[in-house]
């Protein structure tokens, strides 16, 4: 496994949309494991493809029940709406209020090419919503009325 690189702030492979993914190889199965390196050095709770410069439908998660890896993941069902603090690795030192669903149903393929559906609340529901949100060029900043940025650690 490798730590990969972070795509930052203003980089334009950022907004690009992601192609799907059609081949489920070794390759592949590298890259979830360094995603997964990645977000977890970090820190952080998630990670997606074009995060570190791979333009492919591919997002590892991991709120605190172990890693979840997500490969053309799409959202199927919302429920609710929860409003709370976000942030992204690819914009360190800012965050700010974003809206989303309380509860998401995600339809997405393992590392095999095989389907599976997982529903998520609160934080893996924001998480869900945020990574496919990359997948598809779309930053949390788009979602938020102000941007608030760190100073020295505090807000």
């Amino acid at each position: 496994m490798a730590i990969r690189n972070i795509l930052k702030d203003e980089d334009p492979t950022l907004r690009k949309v992601c192609r799907p993914v059609t081949e489920f190889n070794e390759r592949l199965w590298q890259l979830l494991d360094d995603m997964a390196e990645t977000m977890h050095a970090a820190p952080g709770v998630g990670l997606a493809g074009p995060q570190v410069g791979i333009l492919r439908r591919v997002v590892v998660m991991d709120v605190g029940d172990g890693v979840i890896e997500a490969i053309n993941p799409e959202i199927v069902k919302s429920e609710g709406e929860q409003s709370g603090e976000e942030g992204c690795l690819s914009f360190p030192g800012k965050w700010g209020i974003v809206k989303r669903p309380y509860k998401v149903k995600m339809k997405a393929q393992d590392r095999h090419g095989k389907w599976y559906y997982l529903t998520g609340e609160e934080l893996l529901a924001r998480c869900m919503c945020h990574e496919i949100d990359h997948l598809d060029g779309v930053v949390f900043l788009d979602h938020v009325d102000e941007i608030m940025v760190d100073k020295g650690g505090k807000r």
